[in-house]
């Protein structure tokens, strides 16, 4: 190709670094309006994890669930423990019967539903009456039991007893959209059962069946795997031996070790990690004998160094995955969007480095608005090589881009800057740009300000989430069809150009 039509080429399909008259690093990036486009489903936002299913009969979790859906309009939500003996599902008779209380249950699903989230239901973890070892706990403060059952029969019992009794309350039509997924990390210490693998697979067949005996339309998948395991292992066996899934699903975080997920000793940089292990996984599905099962990746987060996920790390961050696992997973569900989480026992004060979108008491972390911002992103991709931004336009013409400043918790980064050039837009088309940065949406200066108060009363966090609410978007023009952009370290900045 002659070089200035490869020049020209590169320009439309990339970002190209230049000196600025200041001496900082400057990306071009050139943003065709009528260039070809794809579908961009906000696969991101579809689900959120939680801690664990009795949290969510708490206020403070449903006001955090209303104020997530403001900026992320998720639909589905997913948490651990729902036989759990705090819930009362499972007990015996003094014959040894079984006995069934789903009153508990049905308090948490009717609260999510009218909240207008769906359960995401992962069928956790085993009642202590119905455990081969009841005193199988897990080390977290609630003492899950992971043990397999006692009786492979009275499960089978459990389950279609739980399922015909979902069916009937809410009705088919309701409970065939929701999903069902067979436990949670049966490769880790969530699952002792002997050999752990195959145990597993045993306790996925029965499920499996028990769900589609009481209604084929009951949607079932796992493996429900800690990074991004045993996938291929799975799809084998349930080939083999003709156990229906509906979808696979399984995890991986940024901080997820690169033998964990990969089985080498590579340099994996952790920004990519989380999508290069879903590529493999989906590589695993389309090599099966279902190669176009949905990939649910059931649990992710960014790297957590350094309290990390408090800061405005997380927007740039979220951004970078969205971009790199774009096509590769159906659902990307960020663990968790609530710091109503107990793990290793109440939250003592608010930013600990948790997982959630908000923090104690309610109060709007940085990722909660990062999550604003990307949710306004269009429903078409244009196609951009740049690792910095993601272009995309929604129906009306109107231009979508996403860009971002990455630097890892525990490095120092500049100050970047970046030239737009729009083609087939006004040249002075009217723009609007929104930041998170640490000036915008970043409530951990102002928390500090307020002498950072362990407990602190509805009244600050009505102050803080008031300072911290993102003002209205800068009002620009295209000057000659181009925009200038300087993002400090870690900003994460929405940029919308009118046609």
């Amino acid at each position: 190709m002659p070089f200035k039509q490869w020049t020209l080429a590169a320009l439309l399909l990339r970002g190209l670094w230049t000196s600025s008259p200041h001496g900082l690093a400057q990306e071009q990036i050139v943003v065709d309006a009528q260039a070809h486009a794809t579908p961009f489903p906000h696969y991101w936002e579809q689900m959120f994890g939680s801690g664990r299913a009795i949290l969510s009969l708490r206020e403070s979790y449903r006001e955090d669930l209303r104020a997530v859906k403001q900026v992320a309009d998720f639909h589905y939500v997913r948490f651990h423990a729902i036989f759990h003996d705090e819930l009362g599902v499972y007990n015996e008779d003094e014959h040894g019967d079984a006995v069934y209380n789903f009153s508990l249950v049905d308090q948490v699903y009717d609260g999510l539903l009218k909240n207008g989230v769906k359960p995401f239901v992962e069928i956790s973890f085993m009642p202590k009456k119905l455990a081969f070892n009841p005193d199988a706990l897990h080390p977290f403060w609630y003492k899950q039991n992971v043990s397999p059952p006692k009786s492979m029969e009275r499960w089978d019992d459990l389950m279609k007893h739980f399922a015909q009794h979902l069916v009937d309350r809410y009705g088919i039509e309701e409970v065939a959209s929701w999903y069902f997924e067979v436990w949670n990390e049966p490769n880790i210490d969530f699952w002792n059962g002997i050999p752990r693998q195959k145990s597993y697979f045993e306790l996925y067949a029965h499920t499996a069946r028990d769900l589609k005996a009481v209604d084929p339309r009951l949607r079932v998948g796992g493996p429900a795997t800690a990074a991004a395991a045993w996938v291929g292992d799975f799809l084998k066996y349930t080939t083999a031996n003709k156990v229906p899934v509906d979808f696979v699903s399984t995890h991986g975080y940024a901080d997820d070790t690169v033998e964990n997920l990969f089985g080498t000793s590579e340099e994996v940089p952790m920004d990519e990690r989380v999508c290069r292990a879903a590529a493999k996984v989906r590589g695993e599905i389309k090599s099966s004998a279902q190669p176009d099962l949905p990939l649910m990746w059931t649990e992710w987060n960014v790297e957590g160094m350094m309290a990390s996920r408090d800061t405005i790390f997380v927007g740039p961050a979220l951004a970078n995955t969205i971009r790199q696992c774009d096509g590769l997973t159906d659902m990307l569900s960020f663990w968790t969007f609530s710091d109503v989480f107990e793990e290793g026992g109440p939250i003592a004060k608010p930013f600990e480095g948790e997982f959630g979108l908000r923090a104690k008491g309610g109060i709007n972390k940085p990722s909660y608005y990062a999550y604003l911002l990307l949710h306004q992103l269009g429903k078409e991709r244009i196609a951009s090589a740049s690792k910095d931004v993601i272009l995309t336009k929604s129906d009306n013409g109107e231009l979508e881009i996403a860009a971002w400043n990455l630097v890892d918790p525990d490095k120092r980064g500049s100050r970047q800057s970046m030239e737009f050039e729009f083609l087939n837009m006004p040249a002075d088309a009217q723009a609007s740009i929104q930041r998170v940065d640490t000036e915008h949406g970043n409530v951990l200066p102002h928390y500090a300000a307020m002498g950072k108060p362990l407990d602190p009363t509805p009244e600050q966090v009505e102050e803080l989430n008031r300072e911290t609410a993102l003002a209205p978007p800068e009002q620009v023009r295209l000057n000659g069809g181009r925009l200038k952009l300087s993002l400090a370290a870690n900003t994460l900045a929405l940029i919308k150009v009118e046609p």
